[in-house]
């Protein structure tokens, strides 16, 4: 285990629309007001043909080939991310939620695209006075979090 220490900034409440695409969106507010660092909470709806990553096919391959799902209609949606720099200090979200529509329930990262349904509302909380960063894991090939 790694950790470092921050405190708590500005906080955006952010509105996604019908048709917007939730880490597209959020990465853009956060890069329009200069927040490079954030806790992230999610809720609302998920349109039909989201995509997910659901995990890897082997968790100890090598390569790790990722497993990707297809939403196959409108779902609610919750989720909890992070939001550090890269290497290039452009600010990225690492966003896992869960999907559900009648008794059924997927999770996953919407990295590989969740549509908005109507509407969805996320609040990022700035977090100040910490160095932690993404940078490229050789081993995986991940984007790991470094503090």
């Amino acid at each position: 285990m790694r950790y470092s220490s921050a405190n708590l900034g500005r906080a955006l409440v952010i509105r996604l629309e019908d048709g917007d695409v939730v880490h597209e969106c959020i990465e853009e507010a956060a890069r329009a007001e200069g927040i490079a660092r954030a806790a992230v909470i999610l809720l609302g709806g998920a349109d039909g043909g989201s995509r997910l990553v659901v995990g890897p096919e082997d968790g100890r391959a090598d390569p790790i080939v990722p497993m990707e799902r297809a939403l196959h209609d409108v779902h609610e949606m919750v989720g909890a991310g992070t939001l550090f720099p890269d290497e290039t200090g452009r600010p990225v979200l690492h966003l896992h939620a869960a999907f559900g529509r009648d008794d059924r329930v997927t999770a996953g990262c919407i990295r590989a695209g969740v549509t908005t349904w109507v509407v969805a509302e996320a609040v990022l909380i700035e977090l100040v006075g910490s160095e932690a960063c993404r940078r490229v894991d050789s081993a995986t090939g991940f984007e790991l979090l470094e503090v």
